[in-house]
């Protein structure tokens, strides 16, 4: 009879001890559920371009820093890629004691924002093909957190149509012009001669108010930057990507929502790349 006493008493017990710890168990996962951060997303927007699609992420895996500074400058075999696109004999060793000189010159930390949990980059990527002209967007692209423009399209007279913020101004040394002093150049060498370009107005002792104001807002396009998008995005086509095209992977670092505003119907920059993607792949 004892026994049978103390072999219910271990039952009721144990069927005491499983609810208590269902309970706790219970209480932390509802505790888990709404105090603590879940899954967190690569950024705050509704959707984060990095998180739209597999195959975007994936070739994004592969990708390495996209500017040049002291400490992220290029290898010998991505020295002879970029050297095949330019008629310049000049070699790797040339080449590296340009870029120390660039960099004697022009400020060594890059810097610009990365993706975080509590930020949302939203950013419109702005051509100059004139197919803007009566578009009415200028407010729409102005509203967006950054603003990359492409080369000389104007902004003064035509504010209604392509707005008049810049962050970015994608550039090649040739078609410089003055930048206000709230906009960086992201300078695109395709040569030697490019970065001499920039060393050049220091060494005829030329130094305009324009001069110095590029001196603290330069970011230049890693060469490894360039080869990558000419290896993993198209596939090797043609000898080298254009400033466009570079400037719409590019983006992908600077921004986590991208419109891209080149064409009458408000196209997403998603839609661009997955076209290219899906040509490429054809």
């Amino acid at each position: 009879m004892l026994q049978k006493k103390l072999f219910v008493s271990f039952v009721l017990l144990c069927a005491t001890a499983i609810g208590v710890f269902s309970r706790a168990s219970w209480i932390l996962n509802v505790y888990q559920d709404f105090f603590l951060p879940q899954n967190e997303s690569v950024c705050a927007c509704n959707k984060c371009l990095m998180e739209y699609d597999p195959w975007l992420s994936e070739l994004m895996k592969e990708s390495p820093e996209p500017f040049l500074s002291p400490t992220n400058n290029i290898s010998d075999d991505t020295f002879k890629w970029w050297k095949r696109i330019q008629t310049d004999r000049r070699n790797f060793a040339f080449y590296n004691k340009t870029v120390d000189k660039v960099f004697q010159i022009f400020p060594t930390k890059v810097s610009f924002t990365r993706s975080s949990p509590d930020l949302c980059r939203t950013c419109a990527v702005v051509g100059n093909s004139g197919n803007l002209n009566g578009s009415h967007y200028g407010p729409l692209i102005d509203f967006h957190d950054i603003v990359i423009r492409i080369n000389l399209g104007p902004t003064k007279g035509f504010e209604r149509d392509v707005g008049n913020k810049t962050t970015y101004h994608v550039m090649y040394p040739r078609s410089f012009k003055h930048l206000e002093n709230t906009t960086h150049l992201v300078f695109f060498p395709f040569k030697i001669s490019d970065l001499e370009w920039l060393i050049r107005p220091l060494a005829q002792k030329n130094i305009t108010l324009t001069y110095v104001i590029l001196l603290f807002t330069k970011l230049s396009l890693n060469p490894a930057f360039m080869k990558y998008v000419h290896y993993v995005w198209l596939k090797k086509h043609g000898r080298y990507p254009s400033t466009g095209f570079l400037t719409l992977v590019l983006s992908l670092y600077l921004c986590d929502e991208v419109g891209s505003r080149n064409r009458y119907d408000n196209s997403s920059l998603h839609h661009s790349l997955l076209a290219h993607w899906l040509y490429m792949r054809a």
